[in-house]
């Protein structure tokens, strides 16, 4: 087992990815406390990771909350004795006013989770990754700061936050043995993107399967990402496998852009 022994936080749980990062850090042995805004996701979670054979800890946090934050890293502490990995998965994300349209308090909302959020998670964790000697905090980052869209500013905005904020932390801890880096996902398959191409597939006259077809074929492998295939590179980052890497991004795209 990669993990064995070892014990995760991973924020923004769901049923997608933060469930598959979940259930694919408890396969390879981790303990995994739970983190979401709301306990609607924690419980078939952490009922997942336990047929897995590893203990869960689900905790209600709003991460744009300090104290909430803290909080759960104390319960983390208390329930399972140490923390090795952190993945930064929450996020904040929607459809946007176009700049010239856009208040910079609906900037500030999607800020205060996806960068500040983000950062004060780990502030919180890494005294204890400290004490112990070492760690890994992982950020899920997005395509979005790749390939920039119209409506997409602010949260494109926050994501190129969270990469250089993940960097300059990468090059500030390492000398304590924790190592920070990123997975940049591209598209994800899921119900919700499923329901995009049907979306277009209507408003283009076009069938499901050729809107399917013709934005895998944008990818160089003909083949979108699923949120099973970002968690491995999660687990890869939370690893020893990655032990002389950090402060790096590894975009999972399915080869849909280099970088």
């Amino acid at each position: 087992m990669l993990l064995k022994d070892k014990v995760a936080i991973v924020s923004g749980i769901g049923p997608d990815m933060g469930r598959d990062i979940s259930v694919a850090l408890a396969r390879e042995g981790a303990d995994v406390v739970l983190a979401a805004r709301s306990h609607g996701n924690l419980g078939p979670v952490a009922k997942d990771v336990e047929a897995l054979g590893r203990k869960a800890v689900a905790v209600a946090t709003d991460i744009s909350k300090a104290e909430d934050c803290a909080r759960m890293v104390d319960t983390a502490i208390k329930e399972l004795g140490r923390i090795d990995i952190l993945v930064n998965n929450a996020f904040k994300g929607g459809v946007e006013p176009r700049i010239e349209e856009a208040t910079m308090d609906q900037w500030r909302e999607i800020f205060d989770v996806n960068v500040f959020g983000s950062m004060q998670l780990s502030q919180a964790v890494l005294p204890h990754m400290k004490k112990q000697g070492g760690g890994s905090i992982v950020f899920i980052n997005s395509m979005s700061m790749r390939v920039i869209e119209p409506g997409m500013g602010g949260y494109a905005a926050s994501k190129g936050a969270l990469m250089i904020a993940a960097q300059t932390l990468a090059k500030e801890v390492g000398k304590h043995k924790i190592r920070v880096n990123s997975v940049v996902p591209g598209y994800i398959w899921s119900e919700k993107l499923a329901g995009y191409f049907r979306y277009l597939a209507k408003r283009q006259n076009r069938t499901y399967d050729e809107v399917q077809d013709e934005i895998s074929a944008r990818t160089a492998l003909h083949h979108i990402p699923t949120s099973e295939e970002i968690a491995d590179a999660v687990l890869f980052f939370a690893s020893d496998l990655s032990r002389a890497i950090t402060g790096q991004a590894l975009d999972v795209n399915g080869g849909h852009f280099f970088h």
